[in-house]
């Protein structure tokens, strides 16, 4: 770093890095389906790239666990299963119980006042029932839930699960609670960290991990 007040370059995303984030925002939000082929031509030509920042871009997300290599078939969008669904879920309840413990045994306060901001954009998303919106605010809620918690680990472990819950999250739109049900129950996270019970939050956040296991597992043949 520089002298107080100097100006310095300011660090610019590489284009592998740009095309890294434009196909994971494509997988997470089902513009590229699980279960799709990768085309190396008409990605490149859609994104107005040459073919090898596009390479070098789809292995990372390869590494990621985002796309699967079959050989001689080419690269395919990951498709979750079941079973891959509740491990989703069981990993994001054994992270985010954790940021649970950590939140009441340090800044309750700021805890409170960063969740109630991002319950008001999950009421407002409600309000229009509209369920992309309600599935970015659920996930910006639990995000500002684990970052609460002051450990960048667990911030950094939940990062990871970011793309794959959002996938979770796609498939639970037809079988999302209704509007205010939903609202109502990161309302109750709230009042429960507000109040200082830890017991009855940690009962909670259990609970609102299972439901949407159960959910899922409707939404299957």
């Amino acid at each position: 770093m520089g002298r107080l007040g100097e100006l310095e370059p300011v660090p610019r995303k590489s284009t592998v890095e740009i095309v890294s984030d434009e196909l994971r925002s494509a997988i997470m939000y089902g513009s590229l389906e699980p279960g799709a082929q990768l085309g190396e031509a008409e990605l490149a030509g859609r994104l107005g790239i040459s073919r090898g920042p596009l390479r070098e871009a789809m292995q990372r997300l390869v590494q990621e666990g985002l796309l699967v290599s079959e050989p001689h078939r080419g690269l395919f969008v990951i498709t979750l299963d079941e079973g891959d669904v509740e491990d989703v879920y069981l990993a994001r309840l054994a992270i985010e119980r954790e940021a649970c413990r950590l939140i009441m045994a340090r800044n309750r306060g700021e805890a409170v006042a960063r969740l109630t901001e991002a319950l008001e954009a999950l009421v407002d998303a409600a309000r229009q029932r509209d369920r992309v919106a309600m599935s970015d605010a659920d996930q910006a809620f639990h995000e500002v839930l684990v970052s609460s918690s002051g450990s960048p680990r667990l911030e950094r472990m939940a990062h990871t699960l970011l793309v794959e819950t959002r996938m979770c999250l796609n498939a639970l739109q037809d079988t999302y609670p209704e509007p205010s049900d939903l609202v109502e129950e990161h309302r109750r996270l709230v009042d429960a960290i507000g109040d200082g019970e830890e017991e009855r939050l940690l009962v909670l956040i259990e609970e609102h991990m299972t439901d949407s296991i159960h959910r899922l597992r409707a939404t299957r043949p």
